[in-house]
């Protein structure tokens, strides 16, 4: 699935993971101004593209932007 599209997450961006869930729940802050994005696109290089790839971005418009959608059973 790598290398489709930039898959947005619910976390706020932080540049690092201090003070973060560490029982995988989402990052969330009021302040939110950047929403995270992992994985990469079809324009990102081969050693970047992976799941643990992250950035942030304050945009919610780009053709390299998506989701997946998960059922929570």
């Amino acid at each position: 699935m790598h290398g489709n599209v930039w898959e947005w997450v619910q976390d706020c961006y932080k540049s690092n993971y201090t003070d973060t869930p560490v029982d995988g729940s989402a990052y969330e802050s009021r302040n939110c101004f950047y929403c995270v994005l992992r994985g990469g696109s079809l324009d990102t290089n081969s050693q970047e593209l992976r799941s643990a790839n992250r950035t942030n971005t304050g945009s919610f418009n780009d053709g390299n932007f998506g989701f997946r959608l998960a059922q929570d059973l």
